[in-house]
């Protein structure tokens, strides 16, 4: 298994330039070199007079291949912020095989103090990146950044946007003959669309005629009209689009000129998907059931910021990464580390057996930056909690346990949304272009163009979704007193469990997992295997809250709730189709299923879901509530097409037929 990409290798000049010890290349450091970036990239893209041009909820998409030091970024963003109407939305994609170190992205942007205001805040959220996909949100949502950290080649290949401009990176060919292949070149027109522009300072015969057979017209600068040669071109001409599965290929969104949507559900995923298209200028009406959001699975009182990871890469195991890092960024963002909302205390992921302890001796041997995991023995993980471990494992550093309610609260907050409570959506109707939600009286609770399902295990009660295989389970936690040897515990352990540091004068200890029982009644029976778990993640906790005065264990409070999880354990995001017209237009597939139809989707229009979170949902929903907003916009995906279609609705339905079911 080939390892992760490291992070940049660099030294440094004594007139503080960043140098690749990989490819020997000098990065930019001076003013002066950021308004030869702006010439290069932003002129010969003819940036300033298109923005200046753009209507004024326009989408702009801008992607680059080689991040480096951010420069490029800084200085789009910068004449952005100056040209650009102010609703209008940039999208910038860039992909790097090796990040900066987030101490070395930082001392390189300090050398442009003319673009401070933009780089803090992308320093703000930036840490060290792990290999795959990293969305930053910036500007109040106006402004996004995806990096995509890996093989140039290899995360195009799995990108879903429209490029409007590129700016290919300046970086010898010749030291980096690789990313210049044919293929690039194709995948560079996958993406692009009629006038779609692009510069380089690659003069590269090589690269010229990949360009034109692509369909780009390209043209050189030459060195005497602008200061140095340069590469500028456009599309005129682009081949057939190559076939791709309709059954995962995103509906052509005709947007209403009014953005509305409804969303069903105000625990996590329903916030998190109200919020990500709030702030795209949607008005999103949420309904939810109860008197208040988060009174369901997201109301624990803590939940814990867990990135249990696969040494294999599997589907799940880099969803969950991915996801991980933009709920820590989203939380950073949206509420303060005061003891009672949240603490990026960290996460110790202990081992109890051998194997076990070899998993986890491969994920710290696979590269990762120290700032996101690293190994500990049995003795440092004891300094790390405060309190004995009798195993070591992986520490998480950012990682930590959140109040779930106060996100929610946090995400519902914003002008854009409106949150109605004591109201249950039953049933949803389609009639002339609007979707009605209806309560057991079939009253209209509110009506529009879109609605995302965010129910958990009760999104299938819907005629449009009851085909979804979904099953809930059980999870109970246990309350305990905390104590003045309990408060010493400083981070979260994890291992079939979790213990928790003490919030307001408790510890959270759990959770169960029960299919047998779908009632939310706490059991003793459940109190008892937590704190067996809560043994065999430290003894000396355990004796030390047994020790209390406040100890009785005949009263233990507890709180029971019903996760929501589907058969392969990843949860369901994106647009649902009409479940027998799909059987009827993909019925090939179960006589052969290599054949490749290529008709639409019967997709239902504006329904989506997003749903199945299971135990992950504080990892998993910010970032899938970003998936559906990023859909409905036609915009670039925050993630690779392989884990898209890894998490969507349509699969299982696919598998039935592969399967001759």
């Amino acid at each position: 298994m080939t390892p992760p990409p490291l992070l940049a290798d660099l030294e440094w000049t004594d007139d503080g330039r960043p140098v690749s010890l990989r490819f020997g290349d000098i990065y930019p450091s001076s003013h002066l070199d950021a308004g030869e970036g702006g010439r290069l990239y932003l002129l010969h893209n003819r940036l300033e007079s298109r923005w200046r041009a753009l209507n004024p909820d326009a989408r702009f998409c801008i992607a680059e291949t080689g991040f480096g030091t951010g420069l490029n970024f800084l200085c789009a963003w910068q004449l952005w912020a100056s040209t650009a109407p102010a609703d209008a939305q940039l999208h910038f994609i860039s992909a790097e095989q090796s990040p900066f170190s987030a101490a070395d992205l930082r001392r390189a942007q300090a050398l442009w103090p003319e673009l401070a205001i933009w780089s803090e805040q992308l320093l703000e959220q930036y840490s060290s990146p792990t290999p795959g996909w990293h969305r930053y949100v910036l500007n109040g949502g106006k402004v996004t950044l995806t990096l995509l950290v890996g093989d140039v080649l290899d995360t195009l290949k799995q990108l879903e946007a429209v490029v409007d401009a590129w700016f290919l990176s300046d970086l010898a060919p010749q030291t980096n003959l690789s990313i210049w292949q044919s293929e690039l070149c194709r995948q560079l027109t996958r993406l692009s669309h009629p006038g779609t522009t692009l510069a380089t300072g690659i003069v590269a015969d090589t690269l010229r005629m990949g360009l034109f057979q692509a369909g780009f017209t390209v043209a050189e600068l030459s060195q005497a009209q602008q200061g140095s040669a340069t590469l500028a071109g456009e599309t005129d001409r682009l081949p057939p689009r190559e076939w791709t599965p309709p059954w995962y290929r995103s509906p052509e969104v005709d947007l209403p000129p009014q953005r509305k949507a409804i969303v069903i559900g105000a625990g996590l995923a329903g916030c998190s998907t109200a919020y990500a298209l709030a702030q795209r200028g949607w008005k999103v009406t949420v309904i939810e059931r109860n008197a208040g959001e988060a009174r369901e699975a997201s109301g624990n009182p803590q939940g814990i910021l867990y990135c249990k990871l696969s040494p294999h890469q599997t589907p799940l195991s880099r969803f969950v990464q991915s996801s991980y890092g933009y709920s820590v960024r989203l939380l950073k963002l949206l509420l303060p580390q005061d003891g009672s909302n949240w603490s990026a205390c960290g996460v110790l992921q202990l081992s109890d057996n051998e194997k076990e302890s070899a998993r986890l001796r491969a994920l710290a041997g696979q590269g990762y930056p120290s700032n996101f995991l690293h190994g500990v023995t049995a003795e440092q993980a004891s300094k790390i909690a405060g309190v004995g471990v009798s195993a070591g494992g992986l520490f998480f550093p950012e990682g930590g346990w959140v109040h779930p309610p106060a996100l929610c609260r946090s995400l519902l907050k914003h002008p854009g949304i409106t949150l109605v409570t004591h109201q249950e959506a039953l049933k949803l109707s389609y009639r002339e272009t609007l979707w009605h939600a209806t309560d057991e009286q079939e009253r209209d609770i509110c009506a529009a163009p879109v609605v995302v399902i965010c129910s958990a295990g009760d999104s299938q009660r819907f005629d449009q979704t009851a085909h979804l295989p979904l099953k809930t389970i059980r999870g109970q936690i246990t309350h305990l007193p905390a104590c003045p040897e309990s408060q010493a515990l400083r981070t979260v352990l994890c291992g079939e469990g979790y213990v928790s540091p003490a919030r307001e004068g408790e510890h959270f200890v759990g959770a169960s997992f029960r299919f047998d029982r779908s009632d939310t009644e706490p059991s003793e029976e459940e109190n008892i295997s937590n704190l067996a778990l809560l043994t065999s993640l430290s003894a000396e906790l355990d004796q030390a809250i047994r020790r209390s005065p406040d100890w009785n264990p005949d009263n233990l409070s507890a709180r029971a709730a019903l996760r929501c999880t589907s058969p392969d354990y990843l949860p369901l995001i994106g647009p649902i189709a009409d479940a027998k017209r799909f059987r009827q237009d993909f019925a090939v597939l179960a006589k052969d299923a290599s054949k490749r139809p290529d008709i639409p989707a019967p997709w239902l229009p504006g329904l989506y879901i997003n749903t199945a979170h299971g135990s992950r949902g504080l990892i998993s929903c910010p970032l899938s509530g970003e998936l559906i907003a990023a859909m409905l916009e036609n915009g670039p995906l925050p993630l690779p097409l392989d884990l898209v279609q890894a998490v969507h609705p349509s699969r299982f339905m696919l598998r039935q037929l592969v399967r001759g079911k």
